[in-house]
């Protein structure tokens, strides 16, 4: 059979067994919107390249319908799930699997602290269907702490894909973006309209793969000194980047203020005209205004 099935999960009369085995039919607290197209598990798997070499972070399996695809084609999956009443699902839909961690906590960094994950685990691919809330904060976030991480290939709502793939000059280009950009790059993209769910989302999603990138020879400091930059710079959107920051400084103490009368000599060091704003700044220009205020600082 060519059409192979990706996940035995992805359909609506599947995901309702199980969610009626447990119990958990009328739950409607859990929020979910459980992924219903086996199309879409095989898609995500194949954008994401997943391969037997992979250690893959999962957060927010649910009752595990993209956990049963990749636990046949990684080395190993950790999944961090909150929800209370879902590890028992898991605990029945995953138990095929030897390669399988479930953590419920949803701090994996507490998890490394805890060697739950050992060094030769640390993941190298993070490939989950996100719970929307948190989507955007924790693919940064990840990409930020873990840095065995090399990928991410997530669904989000489309509104964050464009805010994640947003180039220079366009209304959807924000600090999450240059922050975002900084580390990693969008290398593919496909849409998943709400009947693809069960019950169906109002929002569209995207499943996005961002890549970690090597090629900008950024340090950790120099990309922190950068996205402190872009959080001033966008503090409002839409203003003058010199209207914006002298918000942005001005509202934090001492050295705040101190650096705020400074900021003509600030940008003009930096090369950056006072009344551009601030999504018309490519990357580097961040990176070039974070190493003149990070100096600033560094002298008040």
């Amino acid at each position: 059979n060519s059409m192979a099935i990706a996940s035995h999960l992805a359909s609506v009369g599947a995901t309702r067994d199980v969610l009626s085995r447990h119990g958990l039919a009328t739950k409607h607290s859990l929020g979910q919107n459980f992924l219903v197209n086996d199309a879409v598990i095989a898609n995500i798997c194949k954008l994401s390249e997943v391969c037997e070499e992979d250690n893959v972070l999962e957060v927010g399996p649910g009752i595990g319908t993209l956990t049963v695809a990749l636990l046949p084609r990684a080395k190993h999956v950790l999944s961090i799930e909150r929800d209370p009443d879902l590890p028992a699902v898991l605990d029945e839909t995953c138990d095929n699997f030897d390669n399988f961690t479930l953590i419920g906590k949803d701090d994996l960094i507490a998890a490394f602290g805890k060697q739950t994950v050992e060094a030769s685990e640390a993941p190298n691919k993070f490939i989950s269907n996100l719970p929307y809330a948190v989507a955007a904060t924790l693919v940064l976030d990840y990409f930020q702490r873990i840095p065995s991480l090399q990928s991410a290939t997530v669904m989000v709502q489309s509104e964050v894909a464009d805010r994640m793939e947003a180039v220079v000059g366009t209304k959807d280009y924000a600090a999450y973006s240059v922050k975002l950009q900084l580390i990693a790059k969008a290398t593919g993209r496909f849409q998943v309209s709400p009947g693809n769910f069960f019950p169906p989302p109002r929002v569209t999603s995207s499943v996005i793969r961002l890549d970690r990138r090597n090629d900008l020879g950024l340090s950790a400091e120099e990309i922190a000194n950068a996205s402190m930059a872009a959080d001033a710079a966008f503090f409002p959107r839409r203003k003058t980047i010199s209207n914006s920051m002298k918000g942005y400084f001005s509202s934090r103490g001492e050295q705040g203020k101190a650096i705020a009368a400074k900021l003509p000599e600030i940008l003009a060091e930096a090369g950056i005209d006072a009344k551009r704003r601030g999504e018309t700044l490519e990357l580097s220009e961040f990176v070039e205004l974070g190493r003149v205020l990070a100096k600033a600082k560094a002298e008040e």
